[in-house]
């Protein structure tokens, strides 16, 4: 059996179906030493038991997916969910806390797509630097890291205006980069001819807040959501963008995170034991083996 790669760390959405309990135990069982976390798993137990049930675990903790959404015009709806952002701030921070040491208090954001009966992607991108500039003295506080999420293009519409890691730093200017950064996931930015420089750019200003790993590959799904595939089993460089990455000086945990209904309905330890041989073959040579520097 193919040992964890010590960075590696496994995201909740690639178990879906496992509680989150469950998904605790078939990581930790595993010998994978971090999970990232999603907040309908923890909201379903109680903050306060998910804070012990990741404190009995002795996982690190990667990131919390997610909070955002907020680009609907000012109203009652948008002050609803800047609210429901500043609680899943304090998630975050909670859940981080309650970590192995070297666990991360990052919180991942999904900007949100158009406004209903918009056209107006500018207007929609102001509104995601507004929400991030009155969410920031939050996070600060908290500890914690906000991480914009660039989505690939077609999901700018339903789900993300935020398309690649140059659109997300500008979002990110004249905020200090501990309360906010970039999360680079290779299935949404691959495609982007810019992408080696905006990763190196992202390193260049302390901003590489996480790092995701999944593969795409065609025909995409009917539900193009989930088209996500282990590494190595499609089409994206992967070792070259984790290359990049580590040569930006990001060196924390690398999740991978993967939907995809027929992993989903595999059990989990099985799709455990699959993401650490696959990502295991996916990693640059030079990355075999390689401590995380904050183990």
């Amino acid at each position: 059996m193919t040992a964890p790669h010590p960075r590696l760390s496994v995201n909740q959405a690639t178990i879906r179906r496992a509680d989150l309990a469950g998904a605790l135990r078939s990581v930790a069982d595993s010998g994978v030493q971090a999970i990232g976390l999603w907040r309908e798993p923890v909201q379903g137990v109680g903050l306060d038991r998910a804070v012990r049930l990741v404190r009995d675990s002795g996982l690190r903790v990667s990131t919390l997916c997610r909070a955002g959404f907020f680009t609907m015009p000012d109203g009652a709806s948008r002050r609803d969910a800047l609210d429901d952002n500043r609680r899943a701030i304090d998630e975050a921070a909670a859940l981080a806390a309650a970590g192995a040491p070297g666990s991360r208090a990052v919180l991942v954001l999904v900007a949100g797509g158009l406004a209903d009966g918009s056209r107006d992607l500018v207007a929609a991108r102001g509104r995601v630097r507004d929400a991030i500039e009155e969410l920031a003295p939050s996070a600060e506080s908290a500890g914690v890291t906000l991480a914009i999420e660039p989505l690939h293009p077609m999901f700018a519409s339903d789900r993300c205006v935020v398309s690649t890691i140059g659109q997300a730093l500008d979002l990110c200017a004249g905020i200090p980069p501990h309360v906010v950064g970039v999360a680079v996931d290779t299935y949404h930015i691959w495609w982007d001819p810019t992408v080696l420089a905006m990763i190196e750019r992202a390193g260049r200003e302390g901003r590489i807040a996480t790092y995701q790993v999944c593969d795409w590959n065609t025909p995409l799904a009917s539900d193009v959501l989930l088209s996500r595939h282990y590494p190595g089993q499609g089409v994206i460089d992967i070792p070259s963008l984790t290359r990049a990455v580590d040569d930006a000086g990001y060196t924390g945990d690398i999740e991978v995170e993967i939907f995809n209904e027929e992993i989903w309905s595999a059990q989990p330890d099985l799709v455990v034991a699959e993401t650490i041989r696959t990502f295991a073959a996916a990693m640059p040579s030079d990355e075999t083996g390689k401590e995380s520097p904050r183990l």
